[in-house]
Parts: C-alpha cells; sequence; structure tokens
C-alpha cells in the first residue's frame, strides 16, 4: 500500500498488485485500479471498526487516524473493541477474495 496504516499487518496485498499487473492496461489506469483497491480495504477496515466503538472511543479513534498515529490507534482499539484484530482481519479477507475475483474476471473480458 501507498502509505503504512494501523492494519498494515493484518492484508497481503501482494497477490492484489500481482493480478493487476498482469491485464493489458496503461500505467495511469493501472495506477488508478491499484487507488481504488486501496480505497476500499481503508473504507472496508474503517465499516468494520466504527460500529464497534462508542461515540467517544470514536472520536479518539478518528483523531489518532487522521493524525497517522497508527501506534495510538492500534491500541485504542484493542482496548476499546473487542476481538477487533480478528473482525477486521475477516473483513479484509473477505474483501481481498472479492477483489481477486473482480480482476480475474475482468481479465477475461
Amino acid at each position: 500500500m501507498k502509505g503504512k496504516h494501523f492494519y498494515s499487518h493484518l492484508i497481503e496485498i501482494h497477490e492484489i498488485y500481482l493480478s493487476v499487473s498482469e491485464m493489458e492496461l496503461k500505467d495511469e489506469e493501472r495506477n488508478h485500479l491499484l487507488s481504488l483497491a486501496e480505497a476500499n480495504i481503508h473504507a472496508t477496515v474503517i465499516n468494520t471498526v466504527l460500529p464497534k466503538l462508542s461515540e467517544e472511543d470514536k472520536k479518539v479513534f478518528l483523531k489518532n487516524l487522521v493524525a497517522n498515529n497508527h501506534e495510538e490507534t492500534w491500541k485504542h482499539l484493542l482496548s476499546n473493541a473487542r476481538d477487533i484484530e480478528a473482525k477486521i482481519h475477516q473483513s479484509l479477507k473477505d474483501l481481498k477474495k472479492e477483489l481477486l475475483k473482480d480482476i480475474e474476471e475482468a481479465k477475461k473480458s
């Protein structure tokens, strides 16, 4: 991913990059597609995390997230959201599977 995120250790996206690189695309199109995949990954994590936090904890989480304070973001989540690592991991696993399937379908057309 372009930047390190607090959840980077929970997803390996090399397969996505490799699969996209095999597509017959211009560099600009390939970069745009990878950027969309990364945005989708980020949105999936946020959508997994926010419902598990109280209103006050959401504010702290978002403050740390915007500040790119990955260590504090992760500590906060682990102490305030039950089983959050497993939930994020499963969401990302499901998304990665879906993204790879979509890429493979796009290659066929």
